[in-house]
């Protein structure tokens, strides 16, 4: 690490994580480069010349944060950690030519394990520590998953869980399995994952501890510091609440937490902060349910409660390898904190908001901190923590009434509003956009399997945008809601709708199925998944039947869906081929102009101003 200037920490991801890690890093002189897109939170909270716009997927960008980096970090888990060891072990060569190997917090090794859930307890379960996990058997794929679940059944009896191995998060890629009767639900439910079947735990409480891990260069352990143990409430998969201390749960079993935390951390390799979450059993034991290598959720209340170090002031200790505490004591007696989710409507959450700017009061502490994220149905985009010195738990919970009520109500409308959007026999609700070119008769239909691929359409949507496309923007599940993507296919045409684009990642139906149910011209986007990069997706795509043709653009590339809609607009409205064309020209005198410019100043000015630019 340069001493003639501040560290640097290469952060692979840039969502609310990150931009709450660099409002801890600003003070400390630390600079953090985000890999993430252009407008990230973490960027809007952290101005350096050194982010990367990209994918934290994508190892290009990574070589090129590792470049601009004396450490790397993350924000989150899924990341490809191929290109991480290929740096941890080879290094990245810089411009003047040396090698550079930043050192990888937590380590690729955790990082990869961590992915596989399902290898991740195992190794839980196999380490000298015999960590409590719940029985577990990994399930089959293809036509041999239905007599896998029969023997999951025989094993662990009913209820018992299917859950997806990989690329899951917030409780999504989870089947609870009732009866023989949900076994083809769990399997369509879960298609084209590798999945696992895990007995089913009575628990009576969900916990969570964060820790603290520390070693020397060398990957010897120096220390595991845990935070307190806090009670997590998790609703339609979202962790929505936590509560320090755990409500009606003995110290006894809270300082066990604690224990059994540092005893699963010290299992994992690297630096940085580390979420154990476990299950609260009826007996009072314990058994842990999962490890996220990074911030959590459930230790966002630490940034006011606990006076030594917020867990993000932690990972920036620990990853630069600075002094942490020996001990870790809550500054506040109780605490909570409330996540603050996208309600039915853009606007649901500014009065929970406007509550926590003018609550003032003696006895509970009132923090706001909002992410600058648009606000979607469940998307978060803030959270409050509220905190005492004087009351218990139980009684700041009934202090803070008037806030969770509103987080509650909030919920319930967003559900209510879901629950009407997708009845099959009502007239679809208008899909809504960020900032859609305005039109009551949209031209193209956007639509998705899942809101999850959102971000991927995000660069066709600004195309669409670019060339002044009114367009519609709608989520229709090929398995979860067949009937009303059905009705949306079928009822295109009458809309005024001229071109369908449908993202779908694993199996990949939706665009056959779309194709297949309308006589307009549909464009599939395969959508890269944690499995098989995306081929699945493209496959599924292209192999449809003699007689529905449904076109096919490359994995992830919704700009091309786009530009493709747009031609096909264009041999009947004049005015997009027009566009098309200029924009055509346009990308014709780009490329002319750089090819000008490299050979009049030669390639190493040439990468100097690349450099620059950046």
């Amino acid at each position: 690490m340069a001493e003639s200037r501040n560290p640097v920490i290469g952060l692979l991801g840039g969502g609310q994580l990150g931009r709450m890690l660099c409002e801890a890093a600003n003070p400390l002189g630390v600079d953090i480069a985000i890999l993430d897109a252009e407008n990230a939170p973490a960027k809007q909270a952290h101005n350096t010349y050194r982010h990367v716009t990209g994918s934290f997927k994508d190892p290009e960008r990574i070589r090129e944060l590792a470049i601009k980096s004396d450490f790397l970090s993350v924000e989150i888990e899924h990341v490809e950690t191929e290109v991480l060891e290929d740096i941890d072990k080879n290094g990245v060569t810089l411009p003047d030519g040396s090698l550079h190997r930043p050192p990888i917090h937590p380590s690729w090794r955790t990082i990869r394990l961590i992915q596989d859930k399902y290898l991740q307890k195992e190794h839980y379960r196999n380490s000298d520590k015999k960590i409590p996990i719940a029985d577990q058997v990994a399930i089959d794929g293809g036509a041999a998953a239905l007599a896998s679940l029969k023997d999951a059944a025989a094993r662990f009896g009913f209820p018992f869980m299917v859950k997806a191995r990989k690329g899951s998060y917030d409780g999504r890629g989870n089947y609870r399995v009732n009866s023989e009767a949900d076994f083809e639900a769990a399997i369509n439910a879960l298609k084209g994952l590798s999945l696992y079947a895990e007995k089913w735990a009575p628990f009576i409480k969900e916990i969570a501890v964060m820790v603290i891990r520390t070693e020397d260069d060398r990957g010897n352990l120096k220390a595991c510091v845990p935070y307190p143990a806090v009670e997590t409430i998790h609703e339609d998969s979202i962790c929505t609440k936590v509560f320090m201390p755990p409500r009606d749960i003995s110290e006894e079993v809270c300082e066990n937490a604690r224990k059994l935390a540092t005893e699963v951390v010290s299992t994992l390799w690297g630096r940085g902060v580390f979420a154990v979450e476990m299950f609260v059993l009826e007996d009072g034991s314990l058994m842990v349910n999962e490890v996220a290598p990074r911030p959590h959720n459930s230790g966002h209340y630490t940034i006011e409660a606990v006076p030594q170090m917020s867990q993000y002031k932690a990972q920036i200790h620990a990853v630069l390898d600075l002094p942490v505490p020996k001990q870790l004591s809550p500054r506040a007696r109780s605490a909570i904190m409330l996540n603050i989710l996208g309600g039915a409507t853009p606007s649901s959450h500014l009065g929970l908001a406007n509550l926590a700017r003018t609550t003032f009061d003696d006895d509970m502490d009132v923090h706001l901190h909002l992410y600058n994220k648009e606000s979607k149905p469940g998307r978060k985009i803030g959270h409050i923590t509220l905190t005492s010195n004087t009351l218990s738990i139980h009684d700041l919970e009934a202090k803070a009434k008037s806030f969770i009520d509103l987080v509650d109500q909030i919920r319930r409308d967003r559900l209510a509003a879901t629950t009407e959007t997708l009845r099959p026999t009502q007239e679809p609700a208008k899909p809504q956009a960020a900032q859609p070119v305005p039109s009551e008769k949209p031209l193209v239909l956007v639509t998705m399997g899942s809101d999850s691929d959102l971000p991927v359409l995000k660069a066709g949507l600004d195309i669409l945008r670019q060339f002044g496309v009114p367009y519609a923007l709608d989520i229709t599940s090929a398995h979860r809601t067949p009937r009303y993507m059905m009705k949306v296919a079928d009822e295109a045409a009458a809309r005024g709708i001229k071109v369908i684009i449908a993202a779908a990642g694993g199996a990949a139906h939706l665009p056959g199925m779309m194709s297949s149910e309308t006589p307009l011209p549909v464009i599939g986007v395969p959508v890269k998944a944690t499995h098989l990069d995306g081929i699945d997706s493209l496959l599924s795509i292209v192999q449809m039947p003699r007689g529905i043709p449904t076109a096919t653009v490359g994995i992830n590339n919704s700009t091309n869906a786009a530009l493709l809609a747009i031609r096909i607009l264009g041999t009947s409205i004049p005015e997009f081929f027009t566009k098309m064309k200029k924009y055509q020209e346009k990308m014709e005198e780009e490329v002319l102009t750089k090819g000008s410019k490299l050979r009049e100043i030669g390639d190493v000015a040439y990468l100097a101003n690349m450099a620059a630019k950046k």
